[in-house]
């Protein structure tokens, strides 16, 4: 199944020169919460609206397949991010290799937009 991860897109560069991705969520690393963030392609929509609303700089969503992440020995949980909604979190690390695609993306008037 497809997860995505919203990241500025400055981030995912410097995750590329250096080998492994470790933002967490916008202002957070992977060492601070325990996991990434990420979400279903049908979630994107609202956690952009809600995290990254005021954000003018480019984006990037990463495009991964959650058993390809897990064949590679990364637990992926589906965790309640509270209302009964559940959300994939990645613990541990992305590697450039996992990222299946990557979506040029921003928010324009509060809404995800893919460029």
């Amino acid at each position: 199944m497809d997860i995505w991860h919203l990241a500025l897109a400055r981030d995912w560069e410097s995750a590329v020169a250096v080998g492994e991705y470790r933002v967490s969520t916008r202002g957070a690393t992977l060492d601070e919460v325990g996991f990434i963030h990420c979400s279903r392609p049908a979630q994107a929509p609202s956690v952009a609206a809600r995290f990254y609303a005021d954000v003018a700089e480019p984006l990037a969503i990463l495009v991964l397949d959650d058993g390809d992440v897990r064949t590679c020995g990364v637990d992926v949980r589906y965790e309640d991010a509270g209302g009964g909604e559940f959300f994939p979190h990645v613990y541990g690390a992305i590697v450039p290799d996992w990222v299946r695609d990557v979506l040029p993306a921003r928010v324009a008037d509060g809404r995800l937009v893919l460029e």
